[in-house]
């Protein structure tokens, strides 16, 4: 293969690689499209065709301009931004007709890499970022050569060494360069787009759709000894209007202030949040008081939900204390009572009759709800995954006729029961569990780990915590989701943590991997403002401001620069001493009209030099024949008696009568 076919499809293959993480976040057809262009471009090489003509690309361009506004209704912004940059890098392959063409298609390819941490800021997307630079910088390097070309290894080892030698520089830019408050990667409007994680309202099938993601929710860092498992409550959003299928988040609010009574010590814990894009904090149930967050308010409402002033829209971190053993509410909410206790009428009548029953037959609160969670285990209702569809009667159809549902079936169940029964009750949802990481000691909390669960009004006791789940499946209280249901991944038939095994070395292997993720999290993208003042202070620095940061960041890349550049210069090649002298001679020839050719040698310069007629004095071609004698005696010669110094100082003294 020719050397120009084998660098052009190296820069197709970079360019393949800066397109490849756009996969799952472009449209499909830009993608698509980018692929056919790089493919016919990777035709024309092999066959060694013409490239298209230019009234052929043109309307091709402009089709591809007008599906991207026609997909995103404008030519702004960063996702029609970036469609627009991956066609027109794919375009230009093949508009390539001159070295100028080149390496506008390189630089390109450069900036469109960079749009990648829109989408994902993780270490992986990281090393393949680095992975990509290192080829992309390999096929720049191999348009530079214009004689013979190294081989593809040797090439490749000089991009990966120019990468490393300006990592230390990057590291310290990170670390001094001042911080703007939220993520360096985003734009207005990224915080709007729809993520996974709990919502606002619950119906029957969202929280099981949910548990099958392996999506981390959040992380937590325990100051304190770590609760039991069935301690571990993850209180979210609390849903208290109901319409018959779906409960919800009414808008107003309670009345009365949360009164929070407590018992025993506090459980003080460290919580890292993932981006989710509403206002909602967690906590374990129930914290003593909201955390102090930076530039966005938190309260404790007086249904005990963790609310933020702002959306949660960047990774963030927080400390709170909660409390495991409590009381919430000490008197009875006699202003809303009666919206505890709401349900729409039409719906659900065998529910309506059955807890009529029960409260005819159970005067008492506490007896009433107890006969329901044995109602549960005796029916011997199954915990699923995938539970039946329900009609419009959900609850009569959950509770007389499938008896199969998962966590939010059994807790909204459980609560209509309650307020049909005359008892104040609301669903919580949240998440319930964890899983302690070994190698590094932080619990991970997964969306699969989302949960429901009740509460109900006590007169003794006040808002009573109740999870129906746990009558019927009391290992998804006391293990995690994996070791309780089948995972339907494989049908349903198989649980695949029975398969991996927590002692496997597939498990090590995930804990290992999860450790060095979220320590990329703490220390990397969650390295904010306050963490950077904090670091430059603990090294003696008083008042850390921009200026301080300025000067640091100048002084101390100065000195990465020179620790990098010492070695690179000491052992460069020093110029020949005697081949400066003899240039020298040959630029004061130049200045009398008798400039060197590059084949000409001392001997054959000499004697054009004497051939020259008037065009020299005679004395200076005898200056001239002296100094060429000597340097191709002392350059060329097989051996002198006389040492390097003692030769140079006796060519300089025969320069001077040339001039």
């Amino acid at each position: 293969m020719s050397r120009d076919k084998a660098d052009t499809l190296l820069l197709l293959t970079a360019c393949a690689l800066v397109l490849l993480p756009q996969y799952g976040n472009a449209p499909m057809w830009t993608l698509a499209s980018c692929a056919i262009l790089l493919l016919w471009r990777g035709w024309i090489t092999f066959r060694g065709n013409r490239m298209p003509p230019r009234w052929l690309l043109l309307p091709i361009a402009v089709l591809t301009m007008v599906a991207v506004y026609v997909n995103f209704k404008t030519l702004f912004g960063h996702q029609a931004g970036v469609a627009m940059l991956m066609l027109l890098l794919a375009l230009k392959l093949l508009e390539m007709h001159a070295r100028r063409d080149l390496f506008v298609a390189v630089f390109l390819a450069y900036f469109l890499l960079l749009t990648n941490f829109f989408n994902s800021q993780s270490m992986g997307a990281a090393l393949m970022t680095l992975a990509t630079l290192t080829v992309l910088l390999t096929a720049q390097l191999s348009f530079q050569y214009t004689g013979a070309i190294p081989s593809f290894g040797k090439r490749l080892k000089l991009a990966l060494f120019i990468v490393a030698l300006a990592l230390p520089l990057t590291v310290v830019q990170f670390i001094l360069f001042p911080r703007i408050q939220g993520p360096l990667w985003s734009m207005p409007g990224d915080g709007v787009v729809g993520r996974t994680g709990l919502s606002d309202s619950m119906s029957p099938g969202n929280i099981a759709k949910l548990a099958q993601s392996e999506e981390v929710a959040f992380r937590v860092r325990f100051l304190d000894p770590a609760p039991t498992q069935d301690k571990l409550y993850w209180r979210g959003v609390v849903l208290n209007a109901f319409d018959g299928r779906t409960w919800t988040r009414a808008s107003t609010q309670d009345r009365q202030p949360q009164q929070l009574q407590t018992r025993g010590q506090p459980i003080r814990h460290e919580i890292t949040l993932e981006p989710h894009a509403r206002r909602w904090l967690f906590a374990l149930e129930q914290p003593a008081q909201a955390p102090t967050l930076s530039d966005n308010a938190a309260t404790i409402t007086a249904d005990g939900q963790l609310l933020s002033s702002q959306p949660i829209n960047d990774r963030l971190r927080y400390r709170v204390a909660s409390y495991i053993d409590f009381s919430l509410l000490s008197q009875a909410p006699t202003a809303d009572n009666g919206r505890w206790r709401l349900l729409p009428s039409g719906f659900n009548p065998q529910t309506q009759a059955f807890a009529h029953r029960l409260r005819r037959q159970y005067p008492d609160d506490a007896q009433l709800a107890a006969a329901v969670l044995r109602f549960f285990h005796d029916e011997k209702f199954s915990y699923t995954l995938e539970p039946p569809l329900l009609g419009r009667d959900a609850v009569d159809d959950f509770l007389f006729t499938t008896h199969a549902g998962f966590c939010e079936h059994f807790a909204g169940a459980f609560t209509v029961l309650m307020r049909a029964a005359g008892i104040p009750a609301r669903v919580v949802t949240g998440y319930q569990g964890g899983e302690i990481n070994p190698v590094d000691g932080y619990m991970t909390i997964r969306q699969s780990d989302a949960h429901a669960w009740s509460e109900i009004w006590l007169a003794d006791r006040g808002w009573v915590r109740i999870d129906p789940t746990a009558a019927v499946a009391p290992n998804r209280v006391h293990l995690n989701l994996s070791q309780t249901v089948a995972s339907p991944a494989l049908g349903g038939l198989v649980n695949l943590n029975a398969i991996v095994g927590r002692g496997s070395w597939l498990h090590t292997i995930r804990f290992r991997w999860d450790a060095v993720t979220n320590a990329w999290n703490q220390w990397v993208l969650n390295y904010t403002p306050d963490r950077q003042r904090g670091l430059i202070e603990s090294f003696g620095f008083g008042d850390v401001n921009w200026r301080t940061l300025t000067i640091l960041l100048m002084a101390v890349g100065m000195a990465t620069l020179a620790v990098i550049a010492w070695p690179l210069l000491r052992h460069r090649r020093k110029p020949d001493p005697l081949r400066a002298v003899y240039a020298r001679f040959c630029l004061l020839m130049a200045k009398r009209g008798l400039a060197r050719a590059p084949h000409e040698g001392p001997r054959t310069y000499l004697q054009r030099i004497e051939q020259s007629g008037e065009t020299l004095p005679a004395a200076k071609k005898l200056a001239a024949a002296r100094f060429l004698t000597c340097y191709e005696a002392v350059q060329y010669g097989t051996f002198s008696a006389a040492p390097i110094s003692t030769n140079l100082a006796q060519l300089k003294s025969l320069l001077i009568p040339c001039r």
